[in-house]
């Protein structure tokens, strides 16, 4: 089998899952300036040509409408998305369980499962996390990279601070409600302080959906072989993030990364904590740069060319030895086995 029918063969095989992309954030930038059936026209068929079955679509809310307006942003944020569903009939299907992602995967559909980037819209009401879970939230991101009423999140690189804190009696508080209910716990973003308050005190698998390996890369935002370890304990999973500033030196004579150098934080987080712990979370952000705003210093692409380039960075573990069985882990084996573990057992009713 040639490569590339190899690397078609594992897309058609594999349940395949990219656990950040902010997919809701990018359909109301584009709906409040007058765009309708924006995941059909710009994202769907990429995702059905790769073979995406499932995105994890995070609730991001811009700094400058907080707090005052956190709340409604997200709230509009998933209106928005139950709208794009209506007007593309049979595309998508709000994934609450892996038994909705295979009866979207059985029926044709793109499954979106919906995820704070930050607790930020619920400030410090508790009562609000339920509200979230019964619209169809099931990841809970704690903090993005600024402090909230949960911790303090993890800056993209030095600025001047005060005194870091982790978690706030609040965001353990999170925890604890958020396990209850049936939702997973993401420390992406979240300060060294914050991740070991949240590993002393988790009961289920905790992932990092968008981090790549600070041993790497040293940059706050990944992980220290310490957190790699900790996070593969408790069963959970690491998402590779495709963002060139994580990944890589950019400044190195003007190389322009790809896929192969987020592919060597595979390897090291296999090295590390082994193929059970490594997922894809590529946080593609190309496509809507221009209502983003990214620290000055931060040099920042995508190192893989968004969904439809799936095929390089599956070729490229192809290449490195991976087996099919591994491949299928990486694609997204692996974060369904933790979606398995904490939603089904969840406490929410449903």
């Amino acid at each position: 089998m040639d490569l590339n029918a190899h690397v078609e063969a594992l897309h058609q095989k594999a349940i395949t899952v990219n656990a950040h992309f902010d997919l809701t954030y990018d359909i109301a930038n584009k709906r409040d300036r007058g765009r309708r059936n924006v995941v059909e026209t710009d994202y769907l068929h990429d995702f059905r040509s790769s073979g995406f079955n499932l995105i994890v679509s995070s609730i991001f809310i811009h700094q400058y409408f907080l707090p005052e307006m956190g709340l409604r942003k997200s709230l509009d944020q998933i209106s928005y998305l139950f709208q794009e569903m209506e007007e593309s009939p049979g595309a998508l299907r709000l994934c609450k369980t892996p038994a909705d992602v295979q009866k979207a995967r059985a029926e044709g559909q793109v499954g979106v499962m919906l995820s704070f980037e930050g607790v930020d819209p619920i400030q410090d009401d508790i009562n609000l996390l339920r509200v979230f879970y019964e619209l169809g939230v099931r990841g809970v991101g704690l903090t993005w990279s600024r402090r909230n009423h949960a911790g303090d999140g993890s800056f993209f690189g030095p600025v001047r601070e005060g005194r870091k804190g982790g978690l706030t009696p609040f965001g353990i508080k999170v925890v604890e409600t958020a396990e209850a209910l049936g939702m997973f716990i993401d420390v992406s973003h979240l300060n060294d302080e914050g991740f070991e308050d949240v590993m002393a005190i988790a009961q289920q698998p905790v992932i990092a959906s968008h981090s790549n390996c600070r041993a790497l890369v040293n940059c706050m935002r990944n992980l220290t072989d310490r957190q790699i370890e900790a996070i593969a304990r408790t069963g959970g999973v690491i998402g590779m993030n495709a963002i060139s500033a994580f990944t890589g030196d950019t400044t190195a004579g003007g190389k322009r990364l790809n896929a192969e150098d987020l592919l060597d934080h595979v390897d090291h987080i296999v090295k590390v904590a082994g193929v059970e712990h490594v997922g894809l979370g590529f946080d593609f952000c190309d496509s809507f740069k221009n209502y983003l705003t990214m620290e000055e210093s931060l040099v920042t692409y995508d190192v893989v060319p968004g969904h439809g380039g799936l095929s390089e960075f599956t070729a490229g573990l192809i290449r490195r030895g991976y087996s099919d069985e591994e491949i299928l882990l990486i694609l997204g084996g692996n974060f369904m086995r933790v979606f398995k573990a904490v939603l089904e057992n969840d406490a929410g009713g449903k």
